[in-house]
């Protein structure tokens, strides 16, 4: 690891601290002595499969930003939402395959919105699934009562 300071070849962990997101290197430079940070990040290499067939790599911040908009206004913390998106990506990992359809993605958030709020749930699946009417969202208010 070169020093971002004086470009010194040789510099040393002092700190390491992991996160759901990255882990954090503290080093220290053995020719200026400067201390810099440094993160490291795994690089996932999935592909979503929209319904229209069309591939496009996966985006932790477009599941983020799709699961905030269904819980805008409602008293969800962030760190809450981040949880949610670390388990769901850490779920995609898992998968077998690579290549993961967007409905795929979208039964894990609805399972986890279910979970946390059902309000945010419920804006979430007129989305996702399209509701064009009010008998839509009637059924899955009674299919959420019923549970």
């Amino acid at each position: 690891m070169f020093c971002p300071y004086c470009n010194h070849e040789e510099t040393k962990v002092i700190d390491k601290r992991d996160s759901n997101e990255a882990t954090r290197r503290r080093r220290e430079c053995d020719g200026c002595g400067k201390r810099f940070n440094t993160y490291e990040k795994p690089e996932i290499i999935i592909t979503v499969v929209k319904r229209d067939g069309a591939k496009e790599p996966y985006s932790r911040d477009k599941l983020r930003a799709g699961i905030m908009k269904s819980c805008e206004k409602r008293p969800i913390a962030q760190d809450i939402i981040d949880g949610m998106v670390s388990d769901i990506e850490s779920r995609l990992l898992r998968m077998d395959s690579t290549e993961i359809t967007s409905s795929d993605i979208g039964a894990l958030v609805l399972k986890k919105l279910l979970k946390t709020d059902k309000v945010a749930y419920l804006r979430f699946a007129s989305v996702y699934r399209e509701f064009d009417d009010l008998l839509a969202f009637e059924k899955e208010v009674k299919m959420i009562k019923s549970r």
